[in-house]
């Protein structure tokens, strides 16, 4: 490689390393919630394939160009992950309203010996039809779920009755496929921990700001 291309290489280098300093520190003034953290780097999401409540294929062309909140969950779980999808189907409209570019809500099942995609389709059309309720087989959902930082656990176990470990956390996606933010859950004595809706919302604003 000639010096010139070198010296070219290590200028863009210079310029992308730069520039995540400077608006990761732009991040750093602006307030946010002890629940919520933004990367200080934007975390790429690998490609993956997954299928809707209509069993249609989602790919990563399905969060580009919008912003995107990940939860994972499962139908049979009998408190987190109603809480969490009644708050998102709430704070849906707000947050559509204070951005200029769409927002929409990934609920993914790690569930998939249970969670069928008509199942899937009954339980996010209850909350809101806007949702889209994601599933696959474990071979692809878990190097998913991995990726975003996440994760889950299913007993190993032959029975129609059990619960499912999982992250209660909602993951944000950007616009350009990239985590960017994790909202976690509040911690309270004697309390299921779930989301803050209006922690979300006003974290939110403040980071597409």
């Amino acid at each position: 490689m000639k010096l010139q291309e070198k010296l070219g290489l290590l200028l863009v280098a210079a310029i992308a390393l730069f520039a995540g300093q400077y608006f990761y520190q732009l991040n750093q003034q602006k307030q946010y919630s002890e629940t919520t953290l933004v990367y200080q780097q934007p975390r790429e999401i690998a490609s993956f394939k997954l299928y809707d409540q209509n069993e249609q294929l989602v790919d990563n062309q399905a969060i580009a160009g919008k912003w995107n909140l990940v939860f994972l969950g499962y139908l049979s779980c009998p408190d987190i992950c109603p809480m969490t999808m009644s708050k998102l189907s709430r704070i849906l409209p707000e947050l559509n309203e204070s951005s200029q570019i769409p927002v929409q809500v990934l609920f993914v099942s790690v569930d998939p010996k249970r969670d069928t995609a008509d199942k899937r389709k009954q339980y996010v059309e209850y909350f809101n039809p806007a949702i889209l309720g994601l599933g696959a087989e474990h071979k692809d959902l878990f190097p998913f779920v991995r990726n975003l930082g996440l994760m889950y656990s299913v007993p190993d176990i032959d029975a129609k009755d059990y619960f499912v470990d999982h992250s209660a956390s909602v993951l944000l996606i950007d616009p350009n496929g990239n985590a960017v933010a994790i909202f976690k859950p509040e911690i309270k004595a004697n309390q299921v921990p779930t989301i803050n809706p209006d922690v979300i919302a006003e974290d939110f604003k403040t980071l597409i700001k």
